[in-house]
């Protein structure tokens, strides 16, 4: 961990077991595609706490933190479990579901005597030391058979504290990570109930056979198969609500409508300067892959609170000549005229089609270590900035190196309403050529 000095580390359940109506959990479709990739790696940045002695780290604090988290846990049982499996001696594929064994989540209490707010927020190029304030790393989902299912680490930093969260994707997504993270803020605050309560039981169709088994044997090699990571760049750009809103203007009057989204404007922006930036040939196909939500497609919605997996991936392909040559309202159009095709029946055949032929993503499969596609993860419209554990709100968030590649893109909300934080990881070659576009920068306010 080079200058972070792990100071413990415990396991910490739930504050009770007896209302577990949940003991087994049932995977879907969603969950188990994520397998075989790593971990949901997020984590919060806050000033130094207001404690006397300028001792910010005193035994009460964290074991306040303990405490709420415990008590959170009895809304979530999942998160204390662990992943088990069943082989199903017919085929010797294997099952598996969640096990609300309550075994624990790892709570780690760290110091890094020498990093300061200043060095995670205003540093051009994101500093590596981000990533060992995280716990549980380099574990993919499906080794929380014997790993918690969820890890935190506290991290005393010169004049400031972070939270770094790590929590198996196969258990939830972005949705579920961040509302557990709301609700133990709420806890930590003095909330005795949290104000949203998870729908634990997962979704499944009429008709389902259940478990899904999956091609995999007990010791298949893709369990335990490398792949090398090559040295990558990080960096954070800022994205100002006007900023947002010129390209969201710019895209909709190129093509006369008035459908294309913030959003959309803005990841046609980024994947034409990026593959601008990678010098393709015009017959290059690129791509861009963007997870989208079921929650609200399916008919009926599931429950609000649904807490598990309920995304699906879809990727838009175009040849870098037609990216660059037709502009930013016909790339925002393609990926406009996607995310319009989610609709019912469109989920519901992704879902059902996985289960009849499951494909289990892995970080060759999703990213594929080829610098022809963008990988969007996370979203902007997550409640950050108001997990407020008791002492105020956070100044900042950062990932830590779960699922990184080059093209992978992680988006947050900006501290100010209506802003965008974009976290970039690429070659060191193609940032640098990022940093130099003209056209993109213009969008881009530097930190």
């Amino acid at each position: 961990m080079g200058d972070i000095q792990v100071i413990s580390t415990c396991l910490v359940g739930a504050t009770s077991n007896e209302s577990l109506s949940h003991k087994n959990i049932k995977m879907t479709p969603w969950d188990l595609s994520f397998l075989l990739l790593g971990t949901s790696q997020r984590g919060l940045l806050f000033h130094k706490p207001k404690q006397e002695n300028n001792n910010i780290l005193k035994s009460s604090l964290i074991d306040h933190l303990k405490e709420s988290l415990s008590r959170t846990l009895h809304f979530f049982p999942p998160l204390a479990g662990r992943l088990s499996t069943i082989k199903n001696t017919d085929d010797d594929t294997i099952s598996f579901f969640i096990n609300c064994n309550n075994a624990g989540v790892e709570f780690t209490h760290a110091s890094a005597p020498k990093l300061t707010v200043s060095t995670i927020l205003d540093s051009t190029r994101s500093p590596l030391t981000i990533h060992s304030l995280f716990p549980l790393n380099n574990i993919r989902n499906f080794e929380c058979v014997t790993k918690p299912l969820f890890g935190v680490q506290i991290t005393e930093l010169v004049d400031g504290l972070f939270i770094g969260c790590t929590m198996s994707h196969s258990l939830c997504d972005g949705t579920g990570f961040w509302h557990f993270i709301n609700s133990w803020s709420e806890i930590s605050r003095g909330y005795k109930v949290i104000s949203k309560i998870p729908v634990l039981e997962r979704y499944f169709p009429e008709k389902m056979n259940l478990p899904v088994p999956l091609p995999l044997k007990m010791y298949d090699e893709k369990l335990f198969e490398k792949f090398e990571v090559p040295p990558l760049m990080e960096r954070i750009f800022h994205l100002s609500k006007e900023s947002i809103g010129r390209l969201k203007d710019k895209a909709n009057s190129e093509m006369g409508v008035k459908s294309i989204s913030s959003l959309q404007a803005f990841l046609a922006h980024l994947w034409r300067s990026v593959t601008r930036c990678r010098e393709f040939d015009d017959e290059k196909v690129v791509a861009i892959s963007i997870l989208i939500g079921a929650r609200s497609r399916i008919n009926p919605p599931l429950p609000e609170g649904y807490f598990g997996n309920a995304i699906h991936m879809k990727q838009v392909k175009a040849t870098a000549g037609e990216l660059l040559k037709n502009g930013l309202g016909w790339t925002a159009m393609q990926i406009n005229k996607m995310v319009v095709a989610q609709n019912s029946e469109e989920v519901m055949k992704e879902y059902k089609g996985w289960a009849e032929n499951p494909i289990i993503f892995t970080k060759g499969l999703v990213f594929a270590g080829n610098n022809t596609r963008l990988g969007i993860t996370n979203s902007p419209w997550f409640n950050i900035y108001g997990n407020d554990f008791g002492w105020g709100k956070p100044i900042g968030v950062r990932s830590g190196m779960a699922n990184k590649n080059d093209g992978s893109i992680t988006l947050f909300s900006g501290v100010e309403e209506g802003s965008l934080d974009i976290e970039v990881c690429l070659f060191p070659e193609t940032l640098q050529a990022l940093e130099n576009d003209q056209e993109f920068m213009e969008a881009v306010t530097k930190n």
